[in-house]
């Protein structure tokens, strides 16, 4: 069975972040209340729960999986990102924005998209999940929480608990969130591309 840990949403427990960093380093898959929905979200460099976290989600390597980073200086580390591409990032983040960048030669080949060699990364605006990040001194792996065959996110941790309770190591119960999903925009042609609309306004990027 997975833990369980009520934190708070606004002024998050250090005792609980350490412990659920803890758990994160260990090779847990962890369900994390976002700026838009839950999502599942294990560490970078950890092949073994990038693959269980695909498997609960019931995705494959072509699905892209999100970057969760702290703030840009640290999305350049792992995207390729020009002056324009710098502007547009740094009116809509942080928040429930996904962007679709060029992966550069640090990100692990199992997390950029095998053909395409991008990568969707994001900057939330959630308390929760800013502490976990600055307490791993770390980016997270992320996928929205969507169970396999359905098509609605996932927004109530005890839910969450009593349906994939015996195969996450932790869910974080930070209250409900919102229902709409990331506006997902790819960055690597030469104009802004909406590929989904969602929580964060496209007019913000000039969509």
């Amino acid at each position: 069975m997975s833990q369980y840990f009520e934190i708070h949403p606004a002024n998050p427990q250090g005792r609980l972040i350490k412990q659920a960093a803890q758990i994160i380093r260990g090779g847990g898959v962890v369900a994390v209340p976002t700026d838009s929905c839950y999502a599942l979200v294990c560490q970078i460099d950890d092949k073994a729960a990038v693959e269980r976290l695909r498997r609960i989600r019931g995705i494959d390597e072509k699905h892209h999986l999100a970057l969760l980073c702290r703030d840009l200086s640290e999305i350049a580390v792992y995207a390729r990102v020009d002056n324009k591409q710098f502007r547009l990032l740094k009116a809509a983040t942080p928040g429930p924005f996904t962007f679709i960048l060029e992966a550069t030669r640090e990100v692990p080949r199992r997390l950029s998209h095998p053909s395409r060699k991008t990568l969707g990364l994001r900057v939330p605006e959630t308390p929760v999940v800013e502490a976990l990040m600055a307490e791993l001194g770390q980016p997270l792996i992320s996928s929205t929480f969507i169970p396999p065959d359905e098509t609605e996110p996932l927004n109530d941790p005890e839910e969450i608990n009593a349906r994939f309770g015996k195969q996450l190591d932790l869910i974080i119960d930070g209250g409900a969130c919102s229902m709409e999903m990331t506006t997902v925009v790819d960055l690597t042609g030469a104009e802004p591309e909406l590929i989904r609309l969602g929580r964060g306004d496209p007019a913000v990027v000039g969509l």
